[in-house]
C-alpha cells in the first residue's frame, strides 16, 4: 500500500514538474514568432471571428505567464486595475491580446503581441488600442506622420508597467528623439529651445497622435503655434515683415541652430536670401574691415524691429 502511494506520488510530482516546465517555456517563447506574418494575421482573424474567449479570464493566462516579471508588471498600472473602462474590468488579458482559443494548449496558437518585433502589422496593433483610446486627441491619427510610418502605439508607449516614460515630461523628449535623431542633434546645438532641460517637451508644440496641420502641430499653422508662447510677436503690425507674417520657420529652426536666436543662417546671409541688393554695399561682408553691415547684429544694427513695427516712421523696421 505504501509502495503504491509512493509510486503514485512520484508520478504526480514528475507530471507537475513537466507541466510547470512547459508553462515556463511558453511564458517566454512564441513558436509562431518566426511564421509568416500573413499566416499569423490570418489565424488571428479566424480566432476573432470564432470568439473563443476563456471563461476564467486572466487566471487562464497566469497559469503559465505569472513567472514573467514583465507580465506581472501590468498590475502596477492603470491597464491592470479594475477601474471602469480598463481592460481588467472587461475581458482582462484577452481585451488586448485577443481570444485565447487553443493558445493554452501548448502555446502554439498565436495571440496578438505588440511592438516592433511583433508579426502583427502596426495598423492591426493600433486598432486594438484605438478601440478604447478613441477621443478628440486621436481623431486625426489616420494618415498622420506616425501612422504613415507604420509606428505602433507600443513603439512609444509601455503598457505592462506603472510608469510609461513618454507620459512623463522628464523623459518624454528622450523617447521621441530615439527616433527623431535630426531633432535630437538640433536641440543640442548652441541656440535651441530648452527641450534638453525639460523646460519644454515635444508635445507642447506637436500632437503625436495626429492633427490637421503640418508636422502634427497642435495649432493650425506654424505661426499660431509660435504665438502661443511668443505673443509679443503676434500682429497685425502697422509695418509688417512678409516672412514673419508668412511662416516663422522661414528664418528660424524651432528645434535649434548653431546661430543666435535659432536662425537658419547667420545674418547678413539670411537677410540677403530675399534682400539681394537694397542700396547697401556688401563687399565688406566677404572681407575687409568690420562695419555696420557685418559687425554686431549685422542688418539688425539698424533694422532692429524685424518682426514688425507700429511706429509711424517704422516703414524700414528701424524703430
Amino acid at each position: 500500500m505504501n509502495m503504491n502511494i509512493g509510486w503514485f506520488t512520484g508520478k504526480l510530482v514528475r507530471l507537475l514538474s513537466l507541466t510547470l516546465l512547459i508553462c515556463s517555456v511558453n511564458a517566454f517563447a512564441t513558436p509562431w514568432q518566426d511564421k509568416d506574418p500573413q499566416e499569423v494575421e490570418a489565424v488571428l482573424d479566424k480566432k476573432f471571428a470564432e470568439g473563443q474567449y476563456s471563461s476564467k479570464g486572466a487566471d487562464s493566462c497566469l497559469m503559465c505567464h505569472r513567472k514573467s516579471p514583465k507580465v506581472m508588471a501590468l498590475f502596477d498600472g492603470v491597464h491592470g486595475s479594475e477601474v471602469q473602462g480598463s481592460p481588467m474590468a472587461d475581458l482582462q488579458c484577452e481585451a488586448c491580446h485577443g481570444p485565447m482559443g487553443k493558445h493554452n494548449r501548448g502555446g502554439k496558437e498565436p495571440m496578438i503581441t505588440f511592438g516592433s518585433n511583433s508579426p502583427v502589422p502596426a495598423a492591426k496593433q493600433n486598432s486594438v488600442c484605438m478601440s478604447c483610446h478613441n477621443d478628440d486627441q486621436r481623431m486625426a491619427w489616420q494618415g498622420n506622420h506616425h501612422d504613415n510610418a507604420d509606428v505602433s502605439c507600443a513603439d512609444c508607449h509601455q503598457v505592462h508597467t506603472g510608469y510609461d516614460p513618454i507620459a512623463d515630461r522628464s523623459t518624454e523628449v528622450e523617447v521621441c528623439t530615439s527616433c527623431h535623431t535630426q531633432q535630437k542633434a538640433d536641440i543640442n546645438k548652441r541656440s535651441p529651445h530648452p527641450l534638453k532641460w525639460q523646460q519644454m517637451v515635444c508635445t507642447d508644440c506637436h500632437n503625436p497622435h495626429g492633427s490637421l496641420s503640418d508636422a502634427n502641430l497642435k495649432q493650425m499653422s506654424v505661426n499660431e503655434n509660435c504665438y502661443s508662447c511668443h505673443a509679443e510677436k503676434r500682429g497685425p503690425k502697422l509695418w509688417e515683415h512678409a516672412p514673419v507674417t508668412d511662416n516663422c520657420a522661414t528664418c528660424h529652426n524651432p528645434h535649434g541652430s548653431v546661430n543666435e536666436a535659432m536662425l537658419n543662417s547667420k545674418p547678413p546671409m539670411l537677410c540677403q536670401q530675399c534682400h539681394a541688393s537694397v542700396g547697401h554695399t556688401s563687399n565688406a561682408v566677404f572681407g575687409g574691415q568690420p562695419n555696420a553691415f557685418n559687425a554686431g547684429q549685422s542688418c539688425m544694427n539698424c533694422h532692429s524691429q524685424v518682426h514688425g513695427s507700429n511706429h509711424p516712421s517704422g516703414k524700414l523696421l528701424q524703430r
